[in-house]
């Protein structure tokens, strides 16, 4: 062990993933891979609650746009689509039933996504450069109260804040919470009739804090509580309380895994604790649909493209769910991670307790 050279632990997470994901993405883990080692693109997330009116039109000079606003207007040009091909096909057939299976897809994705809601869309906004164009945004500013303008984050983490498809006067739970983007994002909406935002680390949870008092003024920062409990015990603080649960867990951090060798999960003395992720995984989820009030939606998500670490959870999670706590899932929109390639690897699925 001493003598034997020491073998990078981003080389060991790509290896890893050429093994595991070349079986499952088949054709598509090429162009995936490419994303993993890429370099990662930010997205700014406009704060709401800042005086910021001239921020959109300055990123607009500079080319970028707002991918929230340009999803919702191509949902409804699918939809216009999948209408369109199934009045055509009626007409020729006398009936629908023999539409394309892309047909289906496109009317479905249309039809049912929480991706596209109105409601959530035309409040969070997020600037994003064109695909191939890694342009960096000018860091934050204050306004005249001191908010900074917006947020830098990774433009896949608004994804499973949309698809919780907040309504108004919800109590809504973030499980593990920290560093704050996807509490932030939440809190755009402006509808939140409470947010818990949890995270077990102290420290990140400090980071949480910081990111409330630098982008949300005190009277919406009365409606959040902030607390540092292990998620997994959740149910036993405040089972059966919120309207919406975010479980976004911690993970295998894919992109992280194969580009950074500081904080590495594939380092060799954590090799026990990433083969512990999918337990941990399970637990904070089943807590996280027992925090759920009956009739209630859970949105579950992490940055990994295992399997074992997304569908087997999930899977597992409702198996569990129904035996030992009597308690029906439904398995609501399953967006599989190449569906979000624009963004780069990420997965979430949405229950409804």
């Amino acid at each position: 062990a001493a003598t034997a050279p020491r073998i990078a632990s981003t080389r060991l997470a790509l290896h890893h993933f050429d093994t595991s994901y070349s079986l499952h993405l088949g054709a598509l883990w090429p162009s995936v891979r490419a994303g993993l080692l890429c370099e990662q693109k930010y997205g700014a997330l406009l704060n709401n609650f800042a005086a910021a009116d001239h921020v959109p039109q300055e990123l607009e000079l500079l080319n970028a746009t707002d991918f929230i606003s340009e999803a919702s207007q191509k949902a409804q040009q699918w939809q216009r689509v999948g209408a369109a091909g199934e009045a055509a096909r009626g007409c020729q057939e006398g009936s629908g039933e023999g539409r394309t299976v892309m047909q289906a897809e496109i009317m479905t994705q249309a039809e049912t996504s929480p991706l596209f809601s109105a409601s959530i869309s035309s409040k969070i906004k997020c600037y994003t450069f064109p695909r191939g164009d890694i342009t960096r945004f000018r860091p934050a500013r204050p306004d005249a109260l001191g908010l900074l303008d917006y947020y830098l984050m990774d433009a896949a983490s608004l994804l499973p804040v949309l698809a919780l498809n907040v309504q108004p006067d919800d109590f809504v739970l973030d499980l593990c919470a920290a560093p704050g983007g996807k509490s932030l994002a939440l809190l755009q909406t402006g509808i939140c009739g409470h947010l818990a935002a949890n995270d077990v680390s102290v420290s990140r949870t400090k980071r949480l804090y910081q990111i409330l008092h630098s982008y949300v003024p005190k009277e919406v920062r009365d409606t959040v509580s902030v607390t540092s409990y292990d998620g997994r015990d959740w149910d036993q603080v405040k089972g059966g309380t919120f309207h919406k649960v975010l479980v976004d867990v911690p993970c295998t951090t894919d992109r992280h895994s194969a580009m950074e060798e500081d904080n590495n999960i594939f380092h060799k003395r954590r090799t026990k604790e990433r083969q512990m992720l999918p337990m941990l995984q399970l637990q904070l989820l089943m807590a996280g649909i027992l925090a759920a009030k009956p009739g209630g939606e859970v949105v579950y998500s992490t940055c990994s493209l295992s399997p074992l670490q997304n569908e087997c959870v999930v899977e597992r999670a409702l198996d569990i769910e129904e035996d030992t706590f009597k308690i029906n899932c439904r398995l609501g929109e399953l967006v599989l991670p190449h569906l979000a390639a624009n963004f780069g690897p990420m997965y979430f699925c949405k229950l409804r307790r």
